[in-house]
């Protein structure tokens, strides 16, 4: 795998930027469309919860439901829901009935790939 270097940042692999618009080796000269940016952002605030970051990181390894979602994080089954429903509201995660349950999944691994990347820099901060 190819890797960009930046110097203020960790290589980034060049297979997560080749669909993007925006270049990481050029400064931008032109923004994405104001569409773009406002679902961006509205993705980044679907995804900024601590609850909703965890659920995140629990499917990024297997398709959960509700009950085992509670279970890996120790929190209401209330509470679980409703982050759910945010996260399927903002197209991060989907449901699939199965019997009486549903069980959750990633839309995307891309997804996956923000919240791992959040959560390293956050580890990487001085202080953290």
């Amino acid at each position: 795998m190819k890797m960009i270097v930046d110097n203020r940042r960790s290589p980034i692999p060049t297979d997560v930027v080749t669909d993007c618009p925006v270049d990481p080796e050029d400064p931008p000269r032109t923004q994405p469309d104001p569409e773009v940016l406002t679902a961006t952002g509205d993705l980044l605030r679907a995804l900024a919860a601590p609850v909703r970051i965890s659920i995140v990181l629990e499917l990024m390894h297997s398709e959960l439901c509700v009950h085992q979602l509670v279970d890996a994080l120790g929190v209401t089954q209330p509470l679980v829901s409703q982050h759910l429903r945010v996260l399927k509201s903002a197209g991060v995660v989907r449901g699939e009935r199965n019997g009486r349950e549903i069980v959750y999944r990633l839309v995307d691994d891309h997804l996956a790939h923000i919240v791992v990347d959040a959560v390293a820099h956050a580890t990487e901060r001085p202080g953290a």
